[in-house]
């Protein structure tokens, strides 16, 4: 099945947004196939603010109205006391309430934008996924990341570059509460990374300290930069530690 058809036999759909690459692409599809395609963002402490506004400045772009779900995720004590199956309890709750608003507003498929390079294996969060019957388009067509980001690029859209991002609550071990303050921080310790141009990291707690993974190629400025990479990230966290163990 292609998007086309996938549309034709769905034309009314809820899709659960974040302004990544994939369901940037997927609302884009949507709307050229002529779908009534409705983005909704559930707005919580695991996004940081960055993720928010690629979300609106693109659905402005399509002319796409976004509606706006925040919730307090954390008060989820499953989600908050963070084990390792958090992501399912997570995206049941998330999900679960989109569905929810989504019905209410006379959305009866609910979608997201997993794609063909995604493992289905028995991830917790994919469990979830099934289990509230949420359809993928996008893995339902067969398309990679590869190729979503070169459609993407065909389209215009900005996204079509942007590097893989996941929640900030994967930055923190199974088993360490989660708390907005720690969430904050490493929100702040990354937009600080960005700032002074680093791209495709992840800042790790570990312990306490921040631990920085970088790509590679990344590496060798990090250590050129290392004084201002510790001025920069003091105000979130007391150590900071390189990781050797590249992303």
């Amino acid at each position: 099945m292609n998007l086309q058809q996938f549309f034709a036999q769905n034309p009314r759909v809820a899709l659960g947004f974040s302004g990544g690459v994939d369901s940037s692409y997927l609302l884009y599809a949507g709307r050229a196939c002529g779908a009534d395609i409705r983005p909704y963002y559930i707005k919580t402490a695991f996004q940081p603010a960055f993720e928010f506004e690629d979300a609106c400045r693109l659905c402005e772009g399509l002319g796409a109205s976004m509606t706006v779900i925040a919730h307090d995720v954390l008060a989820d004590a499953a989600v908050m006391s963070n084990p390792a199956d958090r992501c399912y309890h997570c995206k049941t709750a998330l999900f679960g309430l989109l569905r929810q608003r989504a019905v209410a507003d006379g959305y009866p498929v609910l979608i997201d934008g997993t794609n063909a390079s995604d493992d289905a294996g028995d991830r917790p969060g994919m469990r979830a996924l099934r289990e509230l019957e949420v359809r993928s388009p996008l893995r339902e067509a067969g398309l990679t990341k590869d190729e979503i980001r070169r459609l993407s690029r065909e389209a215009g859209l900005f996204t079509w570059d942007k590097p893989a991002y996941a929640c900030l609550a994967t930055r923190v071990p199974a088993g360490h509460p989660l708390t907005g303050a720690l969430l904050a921080r490493v929100e702040g310790a990354e937009d600080a990374l960005f700032a002074l141009g680093f791209t495709d990291f992840r800042v790790r707690v570990y312990e306490g300290a921040a631990r920085l993974q970088l790509p590679a190629a990344q590496l060798a400025r990090a250590l050129e930069q290392r004084e201002r990479i510790l001025a920069q990230l003091k105000p979130y966290f007391d150590t900071v530690l390189l990781d050797l163990e590249t992303r």
